[in-house]
């Protein structure tokens, strides 16, 4: 099981980025995916959770600007990232759910997604 993040780097406050997430080794479709951040200092937050179906949740700070999505013919995932601000400098993850085919949620949520890709950094100059 491997889940690959690339895209990260580093870009102007207003610009935008598009990361993807390669996954290989288990059954794709059959789970929801997430993706998360995390800043120094602060704890790891999920951003984004797409259910096997394509439904996609957000976290209020980024609703309008970031858009996630999947291809699960190709075992891909997406966030395209517009309009970005500097508090959105953080290190990415992806990460697919251990449940099943959709979100999960609650506060122990970050313990039910299993499979976690390596951070890809995102630097938001301002």
């Amino acid at each position: 099981v491997q889940l690959q993040a690339s895209g990260g780097g580093l870009v102007k406050a207003g610009g935008s980025l598009r990361l993807s997430c390669a996954a290989s080794g288990y059954s794709f479709a059959a789970y929801a995916v997430g993706w998360f951040r995390q800043s120094p200092g602060k704890e790891r937050e999920k951003i984004s959770c797409v259910s096997g179906t394509g439904r996609a949740y957000y976290l209020d700070s980024v609703k309008g600007r970031f858009t996630a999505s999947r291809d699960n013919y190709n075992g891909t995932m997406y966030l395209q990232m517009n309009n970005l601000k500097p508090e959105d400098t953080a290190v990415y993850y992806c990460a697919s759910s251990g449940l099943g085919s959709g979100c999960p949620a609650g506060n122990q949520v970050l313990n039910l997604f299993t499979r976690w890709s390596q951070g890809t950094l995102v630097t938001v100059s301002s």
